[in-house]
This record gives structure tokens, C-alpha cells and sequence, in this order.
């Protein structure tokens, strides 16, 4: 315990030290901001009518990764607007390059005229804004609530159900494997800092993307587990069959690798949201910290809460409960990473001016993503349904056993 408190404190020293860094561009105003984008937009579109579609695309990419993530303009008009209207300035991004792919020269100046105007309009709201302690503060709150919430959910999920089922020893491995996501984080940050540009942007997206698939995998391995048990009979003969462990090594590698990847994949990215918020006020500094300190309060008391519910609930409806919770994780990572290796150029984006977004669930208006989404939905149903009756069936068996003399 004491080790992981160290360990602990001297990370949240050096996420302090990356906040406290001026890593953006000194700008007055994100209007300013704005203008050098809209140069490099319109440069990009006479490169593309020059007959070079991959330096126009480029130039794209230099505007979203060198400009709109680098200084922190994406991630300030998610705190102070909204992470819809951030979807909807990131997809415009992708039907421009698409249009230069695709050839389509009067596509592309009309993506680039709507997306120079989403710009505008947005800087225009940003810098009309009245900076204030409870603006700022309420911003600070929401970034980390909402950046901490999945992961809390994830671990204070795994970690619960490890008590309730008797393996509190178990518990270590998925705590150091919290801390550790934490530690490469820390790490993902400094790196991106140092590298600070559009390649660096680009594998960012790239690295999130392929850690939320990397999750979505070990999380659905461990819903289906955690829902095979959910009939006590099924658990004791399991328990039993441990002999002295009281869980296998497999099992417990997949619930520490689960933690570690929901944290790993918010991470670096709060850090970098952090630093946004940061750079973009001027005297309300300790307002960022405040909401800060007060949103890290919340997620621990989710993280009790959960706890607590755990020990008032049966065994069934909790191991249920927490496999249907992993399970609406798998798609919300799904839609997330896909979106994230979309922003990346990994994969194409295919938009859907009907469907919604919905940011926190990780629903996107793109077939790349829905589609995918809905075909998980599908598996875990029919999935949940078999294992539903495999461990009706094991009890039932169970039953008669021991009920013969």
C-alpha cells in the first residue's frame, strides 16, 4: 500500500509538472488562430487543383493536427460548447480530404468553406465569452468527470467483483495495473509535448484507437466470463475446481490488463485537456485546479458507491450487473476507437447527417462506426444468451449431483 501512495504521489508531481508547461503557441485570441487555418486550408485547395491531391490532404492534416489539437482548440470547444460540435468540425475535416480523394474539387471547397466557418463561429463564441471563476471551474469539473468516468466504472467494477467473489488478494494486480496506465500516460504526454506536431497528432489518434480495440476485446473476454458465473452453483463448482487458488492467473492478467487499459486510453488525453484549459485563462488558474481536485473527489465516491452497492447486492443480479456494465463499455470503447483510427487516416469516414452523437456513449453519425457497433451489440446478446444457459445447465447438473445419495 505504501508503495502504491509513493508511486502515486510522485506521478500526480509530474502530471502537474506537464500542466504547468507552456506547450501552446502564444495567440491573443483563437480568431487569430483561426486566420492562419484558413491559410492553410485555402492553400491546401489550390495544392489539390494543382493536380497533387496527397499534398492537399496533407495540408488538411496540418491545419486539424498543427492547429486544432495542437493548441488545444478542439479540446477548449469540448469544455466550453460541446463534444458534438467537435465531432461535427473533426468529420468535416474528413469529407474535405474524402472529396480530394475522390477528385471532386466542388465537394472539397464546400467542406473547406463549412468547416472555415465552424471555425470562425466557434472561435468567435469562445472569444466573446466572458472568462469567469465558475465558468472555468465548471469546465475543469466536467473534463475530469467525464474523462475519469468510464475507467472508474472499469476498474471499480473488476475490483468489486473480486471482493464480492472472495478474491480480495486479487485486487493488487488490477490496482498496479491503474497505476502503471497512469505512469505510461505521464510518459504518452512528455512524448507528445516534445514532438509536438502533425505526425505526432496523427499517432496519437492512432495509439487510442488501437488501445480502445485492444479493450473492447479483453473487456468483452470478461463480461462473458464474469455472466458464465452468474449462477452461484456455477460459481462454487468454479471456486472448487481453483483448489488453493481461488482464481486463475489467466483470468487475473485479463482483469489487471482491463484496468490498465481504461485508464491508459483517458490518460494522456486529460492531460493534454488539462493543458488546454490551462492555456486558455488568464486569472482563473486555481479555478482549474479546484475542479480538478473536486471532480478526482467524485470519482472516488462513484468508485465507494460502487463498492458499497456491490456487498447489498445478491451474487446473481451483481455479476449480471457488472457484465452487462463491461459489455455497454465494449461498444461505447468500439465507437471511440474506431472514431479515434478514423481522425487518424486509418480508416475512412463514411458520415450520416441523421444519426446522432451521443460523445459519452461513444456513438458517432459514421457507418464505419455504427455498423461495427451494432454487430457487437448482436454477439454480446446472443452470446450473453448461451452462457445464460451454460450455467443454468451447469447448475442444474450441480443440483442433481449433490442430490444423489
Amino acid at each position: 500500500m505504501r508503495k502504491r501512495i509513493v508511486l502515486t504521489t510522485v506521478l500526480l508531481l509530474a502530471i502537474a509538472n506537464i500542466l504547468a508547461s507552456p506547450v501552446f503557441a502564444a495567440y491573443e485570441t483563437w480568431g487569430q488562430v483561426v486566420d492562419e487555418m484558413e491559410a492553410v486550408l485555402d492553400e491546401s485547395y489550390d495544392i489539390y487543383l494543382s493536380g497533387d491531391a496527397k499534398a492537399g490532404k496533407a495540408k488538411v492534416d496540418e491545419a486539424y493536427f498543427g492547429y486544432y489539437e495542437k493548441l488545444g482548440f478542439e479540446k477548449t470547444v469540448m469544455a466550453y460548447i460541446s463534444g458534438d460540435r467537435a465531432a461535427q468540425v473533426e468529420y468535416e475535416f474528413s469529407a474535405a480530404k474524402k472529396a480530394m480523394t475522390k477528385g471532386e474539387s466542388e465537394s472539397a471547397r464546400a467542406s473547406l468553406d463549412n468547416l472555415i466557418r465552424y471555425l470562425r463561429e466557434d472561435a468567435n463564441s469562445l472569444d466573446g465569452r466572458k472568462e469567469n471563476a465558475a465558468g472555468v471551474f465548471a469546465a475543469s469539473l466536467l473534463i475530469i468527470t467525464r474523462e475519469g468516468f468510464e475507467a472508474i466504472l472499469v476498474v471499480g467494477a473488476i475490483v468489486a467483483y473480486l471482493v464480492k467473489s472472495g478474491n480480495r488478494r486479487q485486487t493488487k494486480p488490477v490496482y498496479w495495473g491503474s497505476l502503471i496506465a497512469l505512469a505510461l500516460s505521464v510518459v504518452m504526454a512528455f512524448v507528445l509535448n516534445a514532438l509536438a506536431g502533425a505526425n505526432a497528432g496523427e499517432n496519437q489518434e492512432l495509439i487510442e484507437g488501437l488501445t480502445m480495440l485492444v479493450a473492447v476485446a479483453v473487456l468483452f473476454y470478461v463480461s462473458n466470463w464474469m455472466v458464465s458465473k452468474s449462477e452461484a452453483a456455477a460459481w462454487t463448482n468454479y471456486i472448487e475446481g481453483m483448489v488453493q487458488a481461488s482464481i486463475t492467473r489467466g483470468s487475473v492478467f485479463s482483469l489487471a490488463f482491463a484496468a490498465f487499459l481504461a485508464v491508459f486510453r483517458e490518460g494522456a488525453e486529460t492531460i493534454l485537456f488539462y493543458q488546454a484549459l490551462l492555456a486558455g485563462t488568464d486569472k482563473y488558474a486555481n479555478m482549474v485546479w479546484l475542479g480538478l481536485g473536486i471532480g478526482c473527489v467524485v470519482l472516488v465516491v462513484i468508485y465507494v458507491l460502487i463498492r458499497v452497492l456491490s456487498f447489498r447486492l445478491p451474487l446473481k443480479p451483481f455479476f449480471l450487473g457488472t457484465s452487462v456494465l463491461l459489455a455497454l463499455m465494449c461498444i461505447t470503447f468500439l465507437g471511440t476507437g474506431i472514431k479515434e483510427l478514423q481522425e487518424g487516416n486509418l480508416i475512412s469516414v463514411t458520415a450520416l447527417t441523421a444519426a446522432p452523437t451521443v460523445d459519452i456513449l461513444g456513438i458517432y453519425p459514421t457507418l464505419e462506426t455504427l455498423i461495427p457497433q451494432i454487430i457487437l451489440l448482436i454477439v454480446t446478446v446472443v452470446t450473453f444468451i448461451v452462457q445464460m444457459k451454460r450455467a443454468r445447465a451447469q447448475a442444474r447438473a450441480a443440483a442433481n449431483a449433490a442430490a444423489k445419495p
